[in-house]
């Protein structure tokens, strides 16, 4: 690879793994998107060219192809490992799963304004695959109570489908268990830390994991209807 680090954790998603403590089932993944981009289908989870990573050169020469086998192995690995688990939580009841992810909003360079806010919400919540008749009360119920919590001293600005509409887990998920799972694929804008320099604001990501915590009652709440159905 020829990135440099602070390039390529530019286009990661760092600090998103802290929030994932408001679940009662948490999956982390610690590997780098450029290792394999779990969010992309398996054809094109191994980016090869520019085109593939936001114009970026990745490597100093044509990557072999038994890192693509090896990368996408890892792809496989980690689609039945979550699989398995989400199977055991489908035979159990309906479910929700929250697809965290975080997005830059100053790609233009580190002097240059950020992007306009009229198209850049704090969270984007894509819904792009779920099951809209279904699923839609839950939907609503959560943006309404993650758009009420205050963090750096401002409602969050919650919208849906702005920026993004969800990626390939969530629309693994919601095609895979339909109307027993629901994955809200989540994009927090890095308000919480400098894109540039990496440097972490924890009080505000502390601000955002309190935020997501008090969704976790109403997220429950609907599931229960669901069920009652």
């Amino acid at each position: 690879m020829q990135l440099d680090e602070a390039t390529r954790l530019r286009e990661e998603d760092p600090f998103t793994d802290r929030l994932t403590a408001v679940g009662g089932t948490t999956i982390v993944v610690h590997r780098s998107r450029f290792e394999v981009d779990l969010n992309r289908p398996r054809e094109a989870s191994v980016y090869r060219s520019p085109e593939d990573a936001w114009g970026l050169r990745l490597w100093r020469a044509p990557l072999p192809d038994s890192e693509v086998t090896r990368s996408r192995q890892l792809y496989d690995e980690f689609y039945a490992t979550l699989r398995r688990q989400l199977d055991e939580m489908a035979a159990r009841g309906p479910f929700v799963v929250l697809d965290l992810h975080s997005y830059n909003h100053r790609r233009d360079g580190a002097d240059v304004p950020p992007a306009p806010v009229e198209a850049n919400p704090d969270v984007n919540i894509g819904t792009g695959s779920v099951d809209q008749p279904h699923w839609r009360g839950l939907v609503e119920r959560f943006i309404d109570d993650l758009a009420r919590q205050e963090v750096a001293g401002h409602r969050l600005d919650v919208r849906e489908n702005i920026r993004f509409r969800g990626g390939e887990l969530s629309r693994w998920v919601n095609q895979s268990y339909g109307s027993r799972g629901c994955a809200l694929a989540i994009e927090f804008k890095k308000l919480f830390m400098d894109e540039w320099t990496g440097a972490l604001d924890e009080k505000h990501l502390g601000e955002l994991q309190h935020a997501l915590a008090d969704t976790v009652q109403g997220l429950t709440d609907e599931l229960r209807c669901l069920t009652s159905r």
